[in-house]
């Protein structure tokens, strides 16, 4: 299991997702009783890495997120390497702050 924390480039942004909302919850599903227990609230699958980590920036509550464990190919992040992704100049989507940025740009010209 990869060490918690910033990720090591290169990055594959186009690789499957799973959002945790926590490490612990992460272990339930490789202890094969994750069909026994309830899903977690905030669990997600995700068809790509970008989309989970801008649900994960965008979307959960900033309490949430410091707790959050993202999974992908085997590697797991928390919260700030979760952040790093996002800020990283190779992140593929248009991030929602710069998004309203150019539309409040386009609005003012």
């Amino acid at each position: 299991m990869a060490q918690l924390g910033k990720p090591v480039p290169p990055f594959n942004y186009d690789s499957v997702a799973e959002l945790f909302p926590t490490r612990n919850d992460v272990a339930l599903l490789h202890a094969g009783t994750w069909r026994l227990k309830r899903q977690p609230i905030g669990y997600g699958r995700f068809a790509r890495a970008a989309y989970a980590i801008r649900y994960a920036i965008e979307e959960l509550p900033t309490e949430l997120l410091l707790a959050t464990c993202l999974k992908i190919d085997e590697q797991l992040f928390d919260g700030d390497g979760i952040r790093c992704l996002y800020d990283s100049e190779d992140y593929p989507l248009v991030r929602r702050a710069r998004a309203l940025e150019a539309v409040n740009v386009q609005q003012l010209s």
